[in-house]
């Protein structure tokens, strides 16, 4: 590093598992190698981060993927436009359930295997036999522009339910989740790791399907940035993106894990013990009442091309806003999701490390049904599987065939 005073970069992270790339890269000295002071800070809620960002609090923040496309598309109280040139990661969500929705989904033929169909389908006939005039089941989300809104209401409408008729969603932040559930105050919910973790090892809830079954490979947490500091500071972003580039490759090293729960494991972060931590990082998760399952790229932080801002999936975002009514269609709102995210920086930023780079911006999903090397600038480069468990292909260069032929249930 020149003489020059180190770039100062004020970060937000939520106390999640997928904050840990972020985490680490302040905390294992990475960001300091690349010449910068990270301050990070820890925040209870996503619309805290949204918040904070639009008024300058914060100059990048650990973003839910969806989120900085609902800051420049107007649908937050301070609009702000705010890109994405850094994933943190792939998957590490789950739906995990009370006990009592739990027995009768069994009853209905669900089975502790995690499979999205079949839980699916025993969750719509436990619905649908429920007796009338009960209070439908609430499950809650993280916030309504999340990976997880959008998930859950893809599982539940794939499988028969509609999201808006046959269950309540409601907004919860994700340490609160596991106490809501046990409280009763909720029936189910979709969050990242370790909130499923935790219910399971309290002995009040039950894991019954996965982000990385429901599609897999698929979107999660970004580095979401202020537009106007990233055109202010770009030599600070590309070194920020390069220290982000080192923490990912050491947080994926199976060697690091014990090192990386023990970090996380802080009271600054997640305040959680190091053991309902791994699960994230091995895949293998505890369902509840004796039941483990192994799950295949649970959580993927740096493999896969993990970190790189796809345009495909800020635009199967957009497609989900417009689904469930969020925005319309329209050509202005669609070229604003798709600059949205910004792969542009991400390959300035790491071209001189001469690092894997995928040779195009955007990609079918659903396309890859195995695990495919690509062609790419620099190392080779493993992308898939990366199917829906419906079997849907999203294809970003037909948008207004994709948004006609989706189903509300």
């Amino acid at each position: 590093m020149s003489m020059t005073a180190a770039h100062q970069i004020t970060a937000g992270f939520m106390p999640l598992f997928d904050s840990a790339v972020l985490v680490a890269a302040g905390e294992m000295g990475f960001a300091a190698r690349e010449g910068i002071e990270l301050k990070l800070h820890r925040e209870t809620s996503w619309a805290n981060i949204r918040d904070r960002i639009a008024i300058g609090h914060f100059d990048v923040a650990h973003m839910l993927g969806p989120m900085p496309l609902a800051c420049s598309l107007g649908l937050t109280p301070l609009a702000s436009e705010t890109i994405v040139p850094f994933s943190l990661g792939l998957g590490g969500n789950c739906v995990t359930v009370s006990n009592a929705v739990w027995e009768g989904m069994a009853a209905h033929g669900a089975a502790p295997d995690l499979d999205p169909a079949r839980a699916g389908a025993a969750l719509g006939a436990l619905i649908h036999h429920r007796t009338a005039g009960r209070e439908p089941l609430r499950f809650a989300v993280v916030h309504p522009h999340s990976g997880h809104n959008y998930e859950l209401r893809y599982w539940l409408a794939a499988c028969g339910i509609d999201p808006d008729r046959d269950v309540e969603i409601v907004i919860v932040p994700p340490p609160f989740m596991a106490d809501a559930l046990a409280a009763g105050r909720i029936d189910g919910y979709c969050v990242g790791e370790p909130w499923n973790s935790a219910a399971v090892a309290a002995g009040t809830g039950r894991i019954v399907t996965v982000k990385a079954l429901l599609w897999r490979n698929s979107p999660e947490k970004v580095i979401g940035v202020r537009k106007a500091w990233a055109e202010d500071n770009p030599d600070a972003l590309a070194a920020l993106l390069r220290a982000l580039h080192h923490s990912a490759r050491w947080c994926q090293d199976p060697v690091n894990r014990g090192e990386l729960a023990a970090l996380m494991a802080r009271p600054a972060f997640l305040g959680q013990p190091e053991a309902i931590q791994m699960p994230a990082l091995t895949g293998r998760l505890q369902l509840g009442g004796g039941a483990g399952q192994r799950v295949e790229d649970f959580f993927l932080p740096f493999d896969k091309a993990a970190n790189f801002p796809w345009k495909s999936h800020a635009l199967w975002f957009y497609t989900q806003m417009v689904r469930w009514g969020q925005l319309p269609h329209t050509p202005q709102n669609l070229t604003i999701a798709r600059d949205c995210y910004r792969p542009d920086l991400y390959r300035s930023a790491l071209k001189p490390l001469g690092v894997a780079l995928p040779g195009a911006n955007a990609k079918v999903e659903g396309a890859l049904k195995v695990a495919t090397p690509v062609g790419s600038a620099g190392a080779s480069l493993v992308l898939g599987p990366d199917g829906f468990f419906d079997g849907q292909i999203f294809d970003p260069d037909r948008i207004d065939a994709y948004i006609a032929g989706q189903k509300r249930a």
